[in-house]
């Protein structure tokens, strides 16, 4: 039976992620998510519906379009897996809770940020709200809502001081309404975990892409991503680093 749920969870992610490359493709572009149908992005040609099975339509046309022949973005493939995998780990986590779908779909927004600033160095924020908004429908909701408003202020807090001290700009808004995801998923003292994973993550990069820069929100994102699914261990480890 568990198999079976977890089935149809990673139908349901597919699904999903599906939807994302929409989001990705067109809410940068300030285009409807909505209207027209899908296209294919080299020859204009509208889609026919089963064009756009889930990862299956990608494999059986061989990344081709179905028209023109044109190669197809392996992106679509790739967050319609990730978007699948990422729903089936939090089902493995949560179990059926009636929370799972708000939780699934904050992390699902994240993953559209993450694609979307790697490919613009741009964080829209119409999702980056509306991951937050996600992420506040808990048991907890006025918890999870304050550990938001904390984490958020706090890391704005520090951006207004790094900002004078540097003299520029030292912090995106979009970041701090990512900390404000952060804090209503993860919590304290978790939260720090994240923050402190994310900089050991983004440093290698960062180091060697230096001069084009690289965007901090992806690593802010898988970062958090880590530390919900091992939330236990996150915090058994940090009190040995405190208490020893």
């Amino acid at each position: 039976m568990e198999l079976l749920i977890i089935f149809f969870v990673f139908i349901f992610g597919i699904m999903i992620g599906s939807f994302l490359n929409v989001v990705i493709y067109r809410v940068p572009k300030d285009e409807s998510i909505v209207f027209p149908a899908s296209k294919c992005q080299s020859c204009q040609t509208a889609l026919k519906w089963y064009h756009n099975i889930p990862l299956f339509s990608w494999l059986f046309l061989g990344g081709k379009c179905a028209f023109c022949k044109e190669e197809i973005s392996k992106q679509y493939p790739v967050v319609e897996l990730l978007t699948g995998l990422l729903f089936v780990a939090l089902f493995m986590k949560l179990g059926l809770v009636w929370y799972l779908p708000f939780v699934a779909a904050s992390f699902a927004a994240l993953l559209a940020l993450v694609m979307i600033d790697f490919k613009y160095m741009a964080v829209p924020d119409s999702i980056n709200f509306a991951a937050l908004l996600f992420a506040v429908i808990q048991p907890n909701f006025i918890d999870a809502a304050l550990y938001a408003l904390i984490a958020a202020g706090g890391l704005y807090m520090v951006g207004l001081l790094s900002s004078f001290l540097a003299r520029r700009q030292a912090m995106g808004g979009a970041d701090v309404i990512v900390a404000g995801t952060m804090g209503a998923l993860l919590g304290f003292p978790n939260f720090f975990v994240a923050i402190f994973l994310s900089a050991i993550l983004a440093m290698l990069p960062a180091m060697i892409w230096r001069e084009k820069g690289v965007p901090f929100v992806p690593f802010l994102a898988l970062a958090t991503f880590i530390v919900y699914l091992y939330s236990t261990e996150a915090t058994e480890l940090l009190e040995k680093i405190i208490y020893g």
